[in-house]
């Protein structure tokens, strides 16, 4: 995945901190806009592993801090809710003028509601997906409830949220009041996806269940169990990411996967080390992987590691070569299971002669075959399971060249 840094002026000339998130082809089929949550930025895990999950859907995604917050101009004050949607639309403005115009817009708790009220302005958003969102714009008033008073005598007053100091004057409080949610939730008539954790501790479930009732079909709901409100478990927002990608085709067309230049390479792969620590985004033609490591070895272990990717390869071509060779002999294989392991095993372990004694790379098979076979049968695809293409590659000496691509 490419990540791409961004300045993106709004509608008062301040410049929004923003990133493009690109699949591993850097050829998105659709953009998204992701908005974050109150008080928060676009450098939150949750935001990140949700955008980094849509791009293996093919798409396109841009995070950014709204006014006010994270890298973006502006003080915080100025980023009340109106601000924030305001920011949305220069985003997707810009979005259009350079890229392509968003398709989706994904938005976490108050940027849920958000990304709402953005979308019944926006003709070219086609779904629109919610984490956490309240059903009301001033649901999050509570949160600074206790300054609210000070601000109408004072005009302005510093309060804290979160346990971080923030500015807030008579136009940031009155604004939350100004928008009506569920009247623009029962005319937006475009896909959406309602996704809440049922004991969300800062936004209650009843929240999701008001709005899946003011919207109108097509909608749908997806709880996100055991999950809090931030999704701090990297699994929930990874999950949330996925579910999105896969919910939101059904509104799309979908577009060939295109590979990187210079073409005709059977795959490839990309590692943004920054950003994504060892998560390496793997793609052939038409199918998507994603290689990791395991958390022991400091990796996410958001996907199999290069060797275990190695051991699916073997698997993979095993099967499909008993499969063929029992059909061509007519023989009654039902089901093959194949098991492998790779490891450093001595020299003097596995009883084999070498030069000097050595660490040798062993791979270790077994299959279960299932069907009416007899003995012999069962030996004979035990020997077949040895000529399939990947093991005599795998067994045999490989020539390898390693070219240079300049930018």
């Amino acid at each position: 995945m490419k990540r791409e840094r961004l300045r993106i002026q709004n509608k008062k000339g301040q410049h929004l901190h923003a990133y493009l998130e690109l699949p591993a082809n850097q050829k998105p089929n659709q953009y998204a806009v992701f908005a974050h949550c109150f008080t928060c930025s676009s450098s939150l895990g949750a935001v990140k592993h949700i955008s980094r999950a849509l791009t293996s859907h093919g798409f396109g995604v841009l995070r950014f801090d709204f006014t006010g917050l994270g890298l973006s101009d502006g003080a915080f004050r100025e980023s009340h809710f109106s601000a924030n949607v305001n920011d949305l639309i220069s985003v997707s403005v810009f979005m259009e003028a350079h890229y392509q115009a968003p398709s989706l817009l994904v938005g976490h708790s108050l940027g849920g509601a958000a990304v709402l009220v953005a979308a019944s302005q926006l003709e070219h958003v086609k779904a629109v997906a919610t984490i956490g969102a309240p059903a009301s714009v001033d649901h999050v008033k509570h949160l600074f409830s206790h300054g609210i008073e000070e601000v109408v005598e004072k005009g302005h007053v510093e309060i804290n949220i979160g346990g971080r100091p923030f500015s807030i004057d008579k136009e940031f409080v009155n604004d939350f009041d100004k928008t009506d949610l569920p009247a623009i939730v029962k005319q937006l008539r475009k896909p959406l996806l309602i996704m809440h954790a049922p004991f969300d501790g800062v936004v209650g479930i009843e929240n999701a269940q008001k709005l899946y009732q003011y919207a109108r079909h097509p909608k749908s709901f997806i709880s996100l169990d055991g999950a809090d409100h931030l999704l701090s478990d990297a699994r929930d927002s990874h999950y949330v990411g996925n579910v999105i990608g896969a919910w939101v085709q059904r509104y799309f067309e979908t577009d060939e996967n295109k590979m990187l230049e210079p073409n005709g390479e059977q795959v490839v792969g990309h590692l943004d080390i920054v950003e994504h620590n060892f998560t390496t985004q793997i793609q052939t033609k038409k199918h998507h992987l994603i290689a990791d490591e395991p958390v022991s070895i400091g990796g996410d272990d958001f996907g199999p590691s290069p060797y275990e990717l190695l051991n699916a390869s073997l698997i993979a071509c095993t099967a499909m070569t008993l499969k063929m060779y029992a059909q061509r002999k007519k023989w009654d294989l039902q089901e093959v299971y194949v098991y492998t392991s790779h490891s450093k095993t001595h020299s003097d372990d596995l009883e084999v002669e070498t030069e000097e004694p050595k660490y040798l790379d062993f791979i270790h098979k077994k299959l279960k075959l299932v069907g009416n076979l007899d003995d012999k049968q069962r030996e004979r695809l035990k020997e077949i399971a040895s000529r399939c293409p990947v093991h005599k590659t795998l067994q045999s000496e490989v020539i390898f060249k390693t070219t240079l691509i300049q930018d």
